[in-house]
């Protein structure tokens, strides 16, 4: 039997393509604003898009905020949904859930170094992960994004775009990828399915 998944209601654009890869490997999640359904889940998606003030205030007018953090089964971030587990983002100056204590900063520009980041990159290996069996280093993913963390303890795999960033995390339950594992094609399967089997 097929692990119970969600994927959080965040609102964002990228909500119908996760849902979509997770098709395609054999699970049909539930997508959902309803704390209780998300508390009781075995394996949580939190994807995003978008501005993260709009994000966080979306999350707090459904209390979501305050759960999040509070989860002990396995949580995916996604882009976005990855930056708001920082304590603050430089995006709208916005305070996020706190649950990684580092912050997430724009990224500077700089010749051949166009923001936001849009393209293929590849992601180096700063530790071992479960979510991380079975790839390569040095395999792309597909980034799109203008913000990231910087590496530190957390930080499972790095990517570079005039400066390294974060590009996998992983603290205690939560794991997060800057990157879309949604459109990183044989990568972003075998990422999705590492999450869903393995963490």
């Amino acid at each position: 039997m097929k692990t119970d998944v969600v994927i959080v209601d965040s609102g964002a654009a990228n909500v119908g393509s996760v849902v979509y890869a997770m098709e395609r490997l054999g699970y049909h999640p539930r997508v959902t604003q309803d704390a209780k359904e998300i508390r009781i889940a075995s394996r949580v998606i939190f994807p995003g898009v978008g501005a993260a003030g709009i994000a966080m205030r979306r999350l707090r007018e459904r209390g979501l905020d305050r759960l999040l953090p509070m989860l002990t089964q396995p949580v995916l971030g996604v882009c976005l949904g990855m930056q708001l587990f920082f304590r603050h983002t430089e995006e709208d100056d916005t305070t996020c859930l706190g649950i990684l204590q580092s912050n997430v900063t724009r990224i500077p520009g700089a010749p051949g170094c166009r923001v936001p980041h849009m393209g293929w990159a590849p992601l180096r290996r700063s530790k071992d992960s479960v979510l991380t069996e079975g790839l390569t280093d040095g395999a792309y993913a597909y980034f799109v994004h203008s913000f990231a963390a910087q590496p530190g303890g957390e930080t499972v795999c790095v990517a570079e775009h005039g400066v390294r960033f974060s590009a996998i995390v992983q603290y205690r339950n939560f794991y997060g990828t800057q990157f879309h594992p949604e459109r990183s094609a044989r990568v972003g399967a075998c990422i999705l399915r590492n999450f869903m089997e393995n963490t």
